[in-house]
């Protein structure tokens, strides 16, 4: 959307008509969004591929009042809330999401991009956008440093 964000618009909306009911489609798979999203006011989020059904069933539940969430998103709700709490990982790393320091840890591993998406149930192309924004927030290079550092924080040692 030119000139605003979705999550600014879903905002504006429930601020100005909160009786609207907002569903989000969109391309971005990460907590941080999703999360973004329901804090906005969004009463449903759907990722980009999802099915014409699912998309005509998120509409209709969430037009009569209810909240949705495609079937990845649920689970990763879930995960999010009945995960760890965040402990040396979040220290280590400050400035990676929970969701790049869970794929970091992947990284560090061992595991390939196909088997990390595989594992959080996410795009391969997610993934890929997940490992690129870890590698410029830790400003390195290629998987191999990546890996270094992880290890050096003491990270992947469990396996994956």
């Amino acid at each position: 959307m030119p000139g605003i964000s979705g999550i600014d618009a879903t905002h504006r909306i429930i601020r100005t008509s909160p009786r609207i009911a907002v569903l989000v489609l969109t391309m971005l798979e990460d907590d941080d969004s999703l999360f973004a999203a329901m804090r906005a006011g969004a009463r449903g989020y759907l990722v980009k591929g999802a099915t014409q059904d699912e998309i005509l069933r998120a509409i209709l539940a969430v037009a009569s009042g209810e909240a949705i969430f495609g079937p990845a998103v649920a689970n990763r709700v879930l995960d999010y809330f009945f995960r760890e709490p965040p402990g040396r990982t979040g220290e280590l790393f400050p400035e990676l999401t929970d969701r790049e320091r869970q794929v970091l840890e992947f990284i560090a591993a061992g595991l390939d991009n196909h088997s990390i998406s595989a594992r959080l149930g996410l795009s391969q192309k997610t993934v890929r956008n997940y490992v690129s924004n870890i590698f410029t927030k830790l400003h390195v290079a290629d998987r191999a440093r990546a890996i270094v550092l992880a290890r050096d924080a003491g990270l992947g040692r469990q396996g994956p």
